[in-house]
């Protein structure tokens, strides 16, 4: 089968290489791949910036869909044809997030999706939202259950609460579509004109041009009647943390589930003296991925799919990233 191998770190030192066709053992399944999408993360794995350390030669990418080509002996959950995802933590099915399930991550500690094939444990996959395209599906195991776990499992929103949103890419523009299915009120951030008239057709409540005007803290907590936002969705990390801190309510939630930008350290004492709840998101369990499916599903919402680029077109792709170009997400076909 033809795969990509992170061998040396470098967008331009991604090899594509021929591996065996893999066979499902105990338990097992063997899924035919037809989409792959990109996130954050898969970027900074190939350049070396997420794990300088990381074992390899490895196959990167921990988002995928396809369709189930053969089961092993015991396979009771699915069958030839069935239409899956491979959850991103193999190994996270329930309860909370430990040392041992993190350590199940496609694309990092195990090989990723970008391949023809790949083996799975049955429990490793959930069923892909009959609505959606393999290319849509794709977009969803980490950006869209990022969103998901950030706004829904931890922050608990509801109508009429308050969301601001860091910039333009995948994890933010599913947590608009949700932000808005739940009918929160929404304020969005960017650099981009072009960007947020896109937003504004997505549904956005506010928008705000940071490159004009850096002050979004003091308008985010102006649109929200001077008290602050409700839940903020953080993906600058230490570079914008402290807008972050004076724009959220008292008593209020910022998801961190991002360290895009530098900054310095901050301080504590907002923290303390508004009661805020700083929150670590990294993607989500299983069963978080099904309940966020069942919603798709019910409410037929469908991702916001920048291009879609072929196979032999990875390392085009991730530049397009890493120039932040993209509105969404970036998906890879696979034939």
């Amino acid at each position: 089968m033809k795969a990509y191998e992170i061998r040396e770190f470098g967008i331009d030192n991604l090899s594509t290489v021929e591996r065996p066709d893999p066979e499902p053992g105990e338990n097992e399944v063997l899924v035919r791949f037809k989409a792959a999408s990109l996130n954050h993360r898969d970027l900074g794995m190939i350049t070396g910036r997420y794990n300088p350390n990381l074992k390899r030669p490895l196959v990167p990418f921990s988002d995928g869909a396809g369709q189930v080509a053969g089961v092993g002996p015991g396979v009771t959950l699915w069958k030839e044809g069935d239409r899956v995802m491979p959850t991103f933590m193999q190994g996270w099915i329930d309860g909370e997030i430990n040392y041992e399930k993190a350590r199940t991550a496609l694309g990092g500690d195990l090989d990723g999706v970008l391949s023809e094939y790949g083996v799975f444990n049955e429990e490793g996959l959930v069923k892909i939202p009959g609505h959606l395209s393999y290319e849509e599906a794709a977009t969803l195991p980490c950006a869209a259950l990022t969103a998901w776990h950030a706004l829904v499992v931890s922050g608990g929103m509801k109508r009429d609460d308050w969301v601001l949103l860091q910039g333009t890419g995948g994890v933010s523009i599913f947590a608009l579509q949700f932000a808005k299915n739940y009918r929160a009120r929404t304020i969005i951030t960017s650099s981009s004109d072009e960007k947020l008239g896109r937003a504004d057709i997505l549904g956005a409540d506010h928008l705000f041009n940071y490159s004009e005007n850096p002050d979004w803290d003091e308008a985010a907590r102006l649109y929200a009647g001077k008290r602050g936002v409700d839940h903020i969705v953080e993906v600058g990390g230490a570079g914008t943390l402290r807008r972050s801190l004076r724009a959220v309510r008292m008593g209020g939630h910022i998801a961190i589930i991002g360290a895009l930008s530098d900054g310095e350290g901050i301080d504590p004492v907002p923290v303390l003296m508004k009661s805020i709840r700083l929150q670590g998101i990294f993607v989500g369990s299983r069963t978080m991925f099904e309940e966020m499916n069942r919603r798709i599903s019910d409410e037929y919402l469908k991702p916001v799919v920048d291009r879609v680029l072929g196979f032999d077109e990875v390392r085009e792709a991730l530049k397009y990233m890493e120039d932040g170009k993209h509105f969404g997400k970036i998906v890879v076909s696979i034939p």
